[in-house]
């Protein structure tokens, strides 16, 4: 049974199958929404439209997995952590971040924030949106 998706949702994972991260950018106020949604939760607008992420981001928490929130499909991911990320276009959300382990939690903690960028990751049938560490920060 396929899943139908809202109009915005179709659009943003037929834009990751192409190899592109979108999101919305209200042209009334300017601010950019991400992941994408119909209208701007800046001024409400309903007239937003879509515009490629540049992927650049700084990472503002790190929360380690746990139990409830682990998820088995992750694990081909290697180490990782949630966070909120804030985009170099100035929409904020929560994402999965690679690259961090409990180790070296503690550590990336005192550099806040941490600059981050986004990938593309193949999940089981469908593309989505995960960030990477730099690389200045690993080992």
């Amino acid at each position: 049974m396929a899943i139908k998706l809202e109009k915005v949702v179709q659009g943003f994972y037929d834009f990751l199958e192409e190899g592109k991260i979108m999101g919305r950018r209200c042209p009334k106020c300017g601010a950019v929404e991400f992941p994408p949604v119909y209208a701007c939760n800046s001024c409400g607008s309903l007239e937003t439209e879509w515009c490629e992420i540049s992927g650049k981001a700084k990472m503002h928490s790190i929360v380690m997995p746990a139990a409830l929130s682990s998820k088995p499909e992750y694990r081909e991911l290697g180490k990782y952590a949630y966070g909120e990320v804030e985009l170099a276009e100035g929409a904020r959300c929560n994402a999965v971040v690679r690259g961090i382990s409990r180790k070296s939690r503690k550590e990336l903690l005192e550099r806040m924030p941490l600059d981050v960028h986004a990938a593309i990751y193949q999940r089981d049938g469908y593309k989505t949106v995960v960030f990477d560490l730099d690389e200045k920060y690993l080992g």
